[in-house]
Parts: C-alpha cells; structure tokens; sequence
C-alpha cells in the first residue's frame, strides 16, 4: 500500500455569523470526523486558523481559513495505469481504469487519476470526473484557456455511455427525465438519489442487447447529476449489475446501501465529442469498452 506524504486541506468559515466552536464547527461540516477526533488534531498541532495555530477552545467567524495539514497516511491500493487516447498541446484525454479515483478525496490522495496524470503532465486540469467504479474517457485541458473554452462548450459535449443493467429491456429507447436531488443515507446523511424535488436530469439510454437477465444499454446524457446513469436506469426499473447503492426506482437499496465510490457496477464512459478548443475541429474521443460491455452476439442486439 501507499504511504504518501500527507496534505493540506483548506476551508474558509461561511457560517454561523455570530461564529462558533472550531471543533463544533468542523464535526458539522466534516462528519467523517467527530468532535473528540478534531480535538485530537488541534491538540497535534495540525490545524490553523488565518495561519495561527488554533486551540480547542477556538471560535470561528465567516471568512476564517481553516488550514488541516494532514499527516501522511495509508491509501488503499487502485490500478496504478492510464492510456493516453489523445494528447496535443491544448488538451489531453485519458483512459481511467475502474477502481481509480478521478481526483483526491474520501481517503485518496497520490492513488487518484488527477496525481498520476499530473505526474506526467503538470499543467493538466480535468473538466469533469468519474465515480471511482466507472472506467473511460477522461478530458483535461492543458492550460488555462483551453480550460475555459472547454468548459463553456461542456454543457453541449455529446457524453456516451455503456452500463450493464439487470433485467431485460421491454423498449429500446428510454427518455429518461427523472429529477435527481438528496435524500437519505444511513452511513452518510443524505445522498443523490431520484427524487422528484430534485434538479433537471436528462438521459437517453438504448438497448444494446438483451442477455439471459440483464441488458446493455447505450446511454447518453444531456446533464450531468451525480451518479446519474445509475439512478435513471434505476429509475425505469435497471440498476446496474452490482450496484451496492441504488435499487429499483433510482433510490438507495433498503437494507444496508453501500457508498457512492463502492464498485460492483459495470458502467464505462465510452465517447465524448466536441470542438476543440483552439482549432475549432470537431474531434470524436473513443475509449474502447471492456469485454464485459461489448456487444457479445449481433442477432441479440437492439
């Protein structure tokens, strides 16, 4: 496993206005952490507020920055590889393994796409991400203004999907509308999910081929919600193969959901086509699916 060498994490108070209890404080914004954990932390000197070391007694007002310089710590283990699909001097698309996180978080750190790719590409700035299970094309932009035109251009980028799903598809196409917003987790509080208070979702997901049990469909998605493609072919009655979170009807599973970042699933992001940022070519990024989700026999399909 990998050790790395720890990181600062920085937060800037937005509320109460009139302050309260940095530990109180974090414990609420930070509930991985309980009070007596943070109280731990500013007792080894690892948190500062405005660049003085704070105290456990220490009150936080709106505009406070809160500084943690977490120790170096144990990552789990993930695919330590990435293609390269397309690389010019303006952007970059990659290939990311299942079980490697797009960026640091939730316990990784160096063991995240964005650190491996940076290793190799400073300047490389990821304009979307990936749940950690989902495999595919990744695109970063290489400087700062090739970031900002793709950026711009995001909500048109054509997305296109492969998901293995359970059951077998009674239609061939799905429009698939239902909003996605918060509702409740056990383990985490609250989690995106179907919910009809929630934002706008758009997907539109086509049947591939019909298996014994399960369907491949093709999903392209016109918004870009949390887990979106697991919660809208939830939705219509197909949770993906392995999901440990979301059942049918696009909501966590009864009984013990699993994380948003926990694997099982099959779901790979396999093309992304949009201008490109300088030139104005239109360019078509195409990451090969996993054999799992290749079309496996012809006269089944659609």
């Amino acid at each position: 496993m990998l050790r790395n060498d720890g990181y600062c994490y920085v937060h800037q108070v937005q509320r109460p206005p009139g302050g309260e209890r940095l530990v109180d404080h974090l414990a609420g914004e930070f509930p991985h952490s309980n009070a007596d954990l943070w109280i731990e932390r500013i007792r080894a000197g690892e948190l500062s507020i405005d660049n003085k070391p704070a105290q456990p007694e220490s009150v936080v007002l709106p505009g406070n920055v809160i500084r943690w310089n977490r120790p170096g710590w144990q990552e789990e283990e993930t695919p330590q590889h990435f293609e390269v699909l397309y690389e010019d001097r303006d952007i970059l698309a990659v290939n990311k393994p299942s079980g490697l996180p797009t960026l640091p978080g939730a316990g990784f750190y160096q063991n995240s796409l964005l650190m491996k790719v940076r290793a190799r590409f400073p300047s490389a700035q990821p304009l979307h991400r990936l749940g950690r299970a989902t495999s595919g094309v990744v695109l970063f932009g290489l400087h700062p203004q090739s970031v900002r035109a793709l950026t711009i251009q995001w909500p048109e980028t054509k997305k296109i999907y492969r998901a293995l799903a359970q059951g077998i598809a009674m239609a061939d196409r799905y429009e698939i509308d239902q909003p996605i917003g918060p509702l409740s987790h056990p383990r985490l509080g609250t989690v995106h999910a179907a919910s009809d208070s929630g934002k706008r979702a758009k997907s539109i997901a086509v049947a591939l081929e019909r298996r014994e049990s399960e369907t491949l469909f093709e999903v392209e998605i016109e918004t870009g919600r949390p887990h979106q493609i697991r919660i809208h072919l939830a939705s219509i009655d197909h949770p993906l193969v392995g999901d440990p979170l979301y059942g049918r009807g696009g909501v966590p599973i009864d009984s013990h959901p699993g994380l948003p970042g926990d694997g099982g699933y099959l779901l790979h992001a396999m093309q992304l086509h949009f201008s490109h940022p300088t030139t104005g070519e239109s360019l078509e990024l195409v990451a090969p699916p996993p054999a799992s989700l290749s079309i496996l026999s012809q006269s089944q399909s659609r």
